[in-house]
């Protein structure tokens, strides 16, 4: 019985903090564009998969974060992608460059629609690369991709989808 007398209250509680029912979080899904898909080649499958598959959760993660988007459809094409320094497949095919004092200006190009929970269907777009290599900051190969990545995604959660 004293078991009983603990968990109603417990029941309780949470049942004030889960307060009213969750939305269902939108649906992501991240596929290649048909250049990209020929660039993937010289760039790396791997790596060009893993940068797909990176998109989705930076976005989701955003998303999640924020509510918005609850119950929506998101599709994104990543229609471009370029390094900040050497893949791996590119190291392998120019063994004259350097994997850590090569750098070039990276960034990321990413299309699609939102078909919101009503059925509205939004156009996406947007891109962003550095201008030049001083604003090339961070040691990662996809760092200025992860970037494009992380604006698309707090563009999407503020409701705005198309850069100009």
């Amino acid at each position: 019985m004293r078991k009983l007398a603990f968990l109603a209250p417990l029941g309780a509680v949470l049942a004030v903090a889960a307060g009213p029912a969750m939305a269902d979080p939108a649906s992501i899904t991240v596929t290649l564009g048909p250049d990209l898909q020929q660039k993937a080649e010289e760039l790396g499958e791997r790596d060009v998969r893993e940068q797909a598959d990176r998109l989705a959760e930076v976005v989701r993660r955003t998303l999640a974060r924020s509510g918005g988007l609850d119950g929506a459809r998101i599709d994104l094409v990543l229609t471009d992608l370029k390094p900040n320094r050497p893949t791996f497949e590119q190291l392998a095919d120019r063994p004259g460059l350097d994997g850590h004092r090569s750098i070039s200006i990276g960034g990321a190009a990413i299309e699609g629609s939102i078909t919101t929970a009503d059925g509205e269907v939004l156009p996406v777009r947007y891109d962003w690369y550095s201008n030049n290599l001083a604003e090339v900051r961070g040691y990662s190969t996809w760092q200025d991709a992860d970037r494009a990545y992380q604006r698309l995604a707090s563009r999407l959660a503020d409701g705005r989808y198309i850069s100009r």
